[in-house]
């Protein structure tokens, strides 16, 4: 540990430090965006509104808690991917019998239809809602389901991504801003603050309770898509991970067979320029991932305070659900901003949808390629790992991608004309998404905290984060377990 490089580490070139500006730091911002993205729709569109209709500010609470308790099951994987190079699954994968890696395929696979259905089901709400309202035209929202569906998958594997990212991120931001905008018309009294730290469960707010510790920012699950996100993002460690193995600075990966340990990377081993590069995109990382995880925390709670003050009592159900949060922008403000908030909304719960149709199909592929030798010799999804032999075998990590996203388009689709309920499709998701997440939040903290090297001060948690991570998850794994048992009874 004595700080000087290894003869063959010294070799590795450091490739162009990135600025650490807040301008350059938000252009390269990618992996948290999308965690940002993801969760902002459904549970902010949906969940939060429901809330503030029915049970007025009482479930602000319930708000904080999902954002202050789950901060570190999120930033965790963020940690880890930027400290070894290799995403939480590859540690998952050096588990005896391999557990956590069929526990999440399975539970992934539910998720990729039912969690989907959810999702698509918000978005489709959008376009139902303005053509009936102003064309007087009744469509199932199942068909429009399937449009954006079909439109989701078609722009995700002809490799458009990026130019629709930028297109949401604009989007998005209409949504920000429109509903600051309605939040600064009307603010919530001063007296609506005491209910951050009121505990309160108003009679049947069970299932929304859920569903905002399962959804808010997002599912806890979805940190492993982040992680797959920013593996394939191919900054940092993980840019240089390949080199830290061919120089045997750390073990060569190889799924199933490589020990927990050798995940790590010994920082001290490498010249001081490439650790340096390696640390900046870190700190770019957990901005990326905290800007995110703190808009996002504001906007799930100006949507429940407007629903709160603008639509009391409103049951917020069924496909009219986008009307009745329009309602509350055309009061405040004008019939104008009604088009502005729709604009932001379809912005926003598509986003969720077209990410989820991308993030889900990644793990499930990650899974198997960490399950089964032949894909894990295949494995790949980018365009520049693709060989003939990766599109031509059906077991290629690229064709289980593909093919899971088929799986999780038709059943998703299904499921949405089956079941003529989005409110109620969003909350089972979410309530699933619950359930699994303590499974998920404990092996996250447990891989950082075993596979980081301690004597690592910038990618090994501080004391602080050490204690508040393990109290997090004790108090987040209590209310799981406190609210099936209610459920239960």
């Amino acid at each position: 540990m004595s700080g000087t490089p290894d003869t063959a580490a010294a070799a590795i070139a450091a490739p162009p430090l990135p600025s650490l500006s807040p301008a350059s730091m938000f252009l390269k911002f990618g992996p948290g965006t999308l965690l940002m993205m993801t969760g902002i729709g459904t549970s902010h569109l949906v969940t939060a509104p429901l809330a503030g209709a029915q049970y007025g500010y009482a479930l602000l609470w319930c708000v904080l808690a999902s954002y202050v308790f789950k901060y570190y099951g999120f930033e965790m994987a963020f940690r880890f991917t930027h400290a070894t190079g290799r995403s939480m699954l590859d540690a998952y994968a050096t588990a005896p019998g391999k557990w956590p890696i069929w526990y999440m395929l399975v539970a992934t696979l539910i998720q990729s239809a039912l969690g989907q259905a959810g999702r698509l089901a918000a978005a489709a709400a959008v376009p139902y809602f303005v053509v009936q309202y102003y064309a007087g035209v009744t469509v199932p929202a199942g068909v429009y389901a399937s449009i954006l569906a079909v439109v989701s998958v078609a722009v995700i594997l002809g490799g458009r991504y990026v130019a629709l990212e930028w297109v949401t991120k604009a989007l998005a931001a209409v949504l920000v801003l429109s509903s600051i905008v309605v939040y600064v018309v009307e603010p919530a009294p001063a007296s609506a603050i005491r209910h951050f730290f009121i505990f309160d469960t108003p009679e049947g707010s069970a299932i929304v309770i859920a569903a905002f510790l399962g959804l808010l920012p997002t599912g806890i699950d979805v940190s492993l898509q982040a992680s797959e996100w920013g593996k394939a993002k191919r900054t940092g460690t993980g840019r240089l991970r390949q080199a830290f193995e061919d120089a045997g600075v750390t073990g060569r990966f190889v799924p199933g067979r490589t020990p927990c340990r050798d995940l790590a990377v010994d920082m001290t081993r490498v010249p001081a320029d490439v650790r340096e590069y390696c640390r900046r995109w870190f700190v770019i990382g957990l901005w990326d991932f905290r800007v995110g995880h703190i808009v996002s925390f504001v906007m799930a709670c100006v949507f429940l305070v407007l629903a709160a003050q603008w639509i009391p009592g409103s049951e917020v159900r069924g496909n009219d659900v986008m009307g009745e949060l329009a309602g509350m922008f055309t009061n405040s403000v004008g019939p104008w901003m009604m088009i502005v908030f729709l604009l932001g909304a379809f912005a926003a719960t598509f986003s969720t949808a077209f990410n989820y149709f991308d993030g889900w199909p990644r793990v499930v592929a990650a899974c198997c390629r960490n399950l089964f030798a032949p894909t894990a010799r295949l494995s790949g999804i980018a365009a520049d790992d693709l060989t003939d032999e990766h599109r031509r075998t059906p077991t290629s990590e690229y064709n289980i991608y593909r093919l899971t996203m088929l799986y999780s388009l038709v059943a998703a689709v299904a499921i949405v004309f089956g079941v003529n309920r989005p409110v109620w499709l969003v909350l089972a998701a979410s309530a699933l998404a619950y359930v699994i997440a303590p499974v998920v939040f404990f092996l996250n903290l447990y891989y950082c905290f075993t596979v980081i090297p301690k004597h690592d001060r910038v990618y090994y948690p501080s004391k602080f984060a050490t204690i508040f991570s393990w109290v997090s998850l004790v108090v987040f794994t209590g209310m799981t377990g406190v609210l099936i048992w209610v459920r239960l009874l």
